[in-house]
């Protein structure tokens, strides 16, 4: 899904509104557990506009991704921002290898990435996979969308996005079925057209585990980390699993 997507994915979202809400949190609780020009990795980084900015702020940024569409887009994106981020093609479970034990002070995992895993033995495989990465003491912060309440409310449909750009016109649509085995197909319809020419339009979906924040706290406990708590995003509201619209977890490295 994500290769596909690639070269789209920088249209679909609105980066400078969702970085000015997004980095103040995040670089506060980095400052508060690690301190200025501390070593982050971004796992499952995307096009690595994350990255990018802790490394316009003086952070030793490094960002992986198992889509190599994905980290070709994040290189060029820093190249664009005229920044050095260590980027590599690995996935889950495979961090440590890559970039060396308790290489980083801090580990970030956004965007609804941790739901990917569709098995709770592999979730904490990843998670320890987190921790191998960090030095004692080190950070550890995980945004999922609500999926308590998608669940609870089955609550299928996502809001549309938009983008213009020279005569083009992108809509992206979002949904999810909720699958028999217990698991959601996650579809992504990208409908797209230059001037007014008939829209084109690409469907991709990917399975996700529809993680609660209650298996996440407990397997964050599982595999040895502290100091756990939850917001309902990063506007640093208290998690409400009927109403909050994302998880967001900080957790501290044993």
């Amino acid at each position: 899904m994500y290769d596909a997507i690639s070269n789209d994915y920088d249209r679909f979202i609105n980066w400078p509104a969702r970085l000015a809400v997004e980095m103040p949190f995040i670089e506060g609780q980095i400052q508060k557990a690690a301190g200025t020009g501390c070593r982050v990795l971004d796992a499952a980084c995307g096009t690595g506009m994350h990255a990018v900015a802790l490394a316009q702020l003086g952070y030793q940024s490094s960002g992986a991704d198992i889509s190599s569409g994905m980290i070709e887009r994040a290189r060029i994106n820093a190249s664009t921002a005229g920044v050095s981020v260590h980027f590599e093609t690995v996935g889950f479970e495979h961090l440590a290898d890559t970039f060396g034990r308790q290489s980083f002070d801090t580990v970030l995992c956004l965007g609804n990435s941790l739901p990917h895993i569709l098995e709770k033995s592999a979730l904490a495989a990843t998670l320890t996979d987190f921790a191998a990465c960090l030095r004692p003491g080190g950070l550890i912060l995980l945004q999922n969308r609500n999926l308590d309440a998608v669940l609870a409310h089955h609550e299928r449909w996502m809001e549309p996005q938009a983008y213009r750009h020279q005569g083009s016109e992108w809509l992206f649509l979002r949904f999810y079925d909720f699958d028999p085995d217990g698991l959601l197909s996650f579809h992504m319809v990208t409908l797209h057209r230059q001037g007014t020419n008939p829209w084109r339009q690409q469907v991709t979906t990917a399975r996700l585990y529809p993680l609660r924040q209650s298996q996440l706290v407990e397997t964050l406990c599982e595999t040895g980390f502290t100091g756990i708590t939850s917001y309902g995003g990063m506007s640093a509201d208290p998690f409400d699993p009927a109403s909050s619209g994302n998880l967001v977890i900080t957790a501290i490295s044993s």
